[in-house]
């Protein structure tokens, strides 16, 4: 069997470790025991052979022999079809798995990811922006509240449709936009307390932190690097690293 390859970067500035979303791959290889290595590319020079792979020039990219992959949720479909524990063998709970999956991109991070960029740039006071999209999540939740509250999977069993709704909302929590939704918020720690969770998030954790800083000066251990932080969005280089922040998308 061919070997998988996760490509991801070297490095990301502190405010998205954790959040970058090589962790659903990661998370989704460690649930199903499938054998892989990480290799990295630089955060701050993404060359041709980078867009040859993520024409966007973000990560992550799976490897699968001659087969390269991005997208996370099209990775997870991929390693779904290669493992019964990533995915439900029924067609009945293969199709609860998929609707899922494709909800929790479309339905729930269609609201979560712009809320969440103006949350980490900020811009969360009283305007009519901020109001429309707190609006447009929270009727979001207030949907899916009641689905996680009789419910402990949401394919019956877990799936990559859980690893993807999880961290979608994790990343909410992280802003305390869970509040006033129980179920959803001990959804999220029902899933981050799996140790296939816990090891992803220990590995991403530890290589995003063992390279040094590519910025000049170096960053050390305090935040005064060149660069303006994340939340300054006239930056070219912050607008590209949000959705990466919110979890370095793909």
């Amino acid at each position: 069997m061919a070997d998988l390859i996760l490509t991801t970067f070297d490095w990301v500035p502190e405010t998205p470790r954790g959040y970058v979303r090589d962790i659903r791959v990661r998370w989704a290889l460690e649930e199903a025991g499938l054998s892989y290595r990480v290799q990295s590319v630089p955060f701050d020079a993404r060359n041709a052979e980078h867009f040859s792979h993520q024409p966007f020039g973000q990560v992550p990219w799976l490897t699968d022999g001659d087969i390269s992959i991005f997208e996370s949720g099209a990775i997870l479909l991929h390693l779904g079809n290669r493992s019964d524990a990533l995915m439900p063998a029924d067609p009945r709970g293969r199709c609860k798995a998929l609707e899922w999956l494709f909800a929790a991109l479309n339905s729930v991070e269609m609201a979560s990811l712009p809320w969440s960029i103006l949350a980490f740039s900020g811009n969360t006071g009283d305007t009519p922006g901020w109001k429309r999209l707190d609006e447009f999540l929270k009727a979001r939740l207030q949907h899916l509240e009641p689905v996680l509250a009789r419910r402990e999977w949401l394919a019956g069993t877990f799936s990559v449709a859980d690893i993807l709704m999880a961290d979608v909302l994790r990343l909410v929590d992280r802003f305390d936009g869970l509040e006033g939704h129980p179920a959803c918020r001990d959804y999220v720690a029902r899933a981050t307390t799996r140790p296939s969770f816990v090891k992803a998030h220990a590995d991403q954790m530890a290589r995003q932190t063992e390279q040094q800083c590519p910025l000049s000066p170096p960053c050390g251990s305090k935040p005064t690097v060149a660069k303006p932080p994340i939340g300054d969005l006239t930056n070219p280089a912050n607008l590209q690293l949000l959705p990466c922040s919110v979890g370095v998308r793909a």
